[in-house]
């Protein structure tokens, strides 16, 4: 089955770049498009895609609003969002994250990490990479906690190794490099991101290392 893709960019020539480039691959199939975030609302519930590639600014509904009710409890279909920025360190990225989107791209990223970063988001893996998580997190160190307030009572729900696993999840780390750093399986650092993501009613890694930052559990610039 191929991925279904809608492309949603208020620039009518960047989506048929992307589209150019996607519909060259046999296992992606983009399904529809829109030009702002009330048509996509409207093309995700009426295509059910799997993945939507979301632009941040748009008129009359932008891309974290739109990320914000695709995935949000109303949610009508299994997409996932996966936001095109102009700018690694885009202010409004945070908001898209915590707003329930799989990761963002850079729309100048070459071809192939558009297109892996599609299959990623589909799989039900973050699209973030570390070096990227680090300075973006980093960015907004001035609104996060600095690691003196009170621990959430939710992150006591989870035990030391399911911590420990937050932590690394936090700074970027992907399930094989956890597996070296803690010297356990693959397969048992998945389900202890699955036991994190459940205790702590988080739906994805990305929005699991907001929270580790937010809460206070990792500071930014800790390594």
């Amino acid at each position: 089955m191929a991925i279904r893709v809608l492309l949603v960019d208020d620039q009518p020539l960047l989506r048929t770049g992307f589209r150019m480039i996607l519909e060259a691959e046999q296992d992606i199939a983009v399904v529809g498009e829109a030009g702002d975030g009330v048509q996509a609302l409207d093309q995700v519930r009426a295509l059910q895609p799997d993945v939507v590639l979301m632009d941040i600014r748009m008129p009359r509904m932008d891309g974290v609003e739109a990320t914000r009710q695709i995935t949000g409890p109303e949610r009508n279909g299994p997409a996932k969002v996966l936001v095109l920025t102009t700018f690694d360190l885009d202010e409004y990225v945070v908001e898209a994250l915590r707003a329930g989107a799989s990761g963002f791209l850079l729309k100048d990223a070459p071809a192939h990490e558009l297109v892996q970063a599609i299959r990623v988001v589909a799989d039900g893996e973050a699209m973030l990479a570390p070096s990227i998580t680090r300075r973006l997190l980093d960015k907004y160190a001035t609104h996060l906690p600095s690691g003196d307030e009170p621990v959430p009572d939710t992150l006591h729900t989870l035990t030391d190794r399911e911590v420990e696993v937050l932590k690394l999840v936090a700074r970027g780390l992907s399930n094989a490099e956890i597996a070296a750093d803690l010297f356990v399986s693959e397969t048992t650092v998945k389900t202890h991101v699955g036991h994190v993501l459940t205790k702590l009613g988080l739906r994805d890694r990305v929005q699991a290392a907001v929270y580790a930052y937010e809460s206070g559990l990792v500071r930014p610039g800790a390594q």
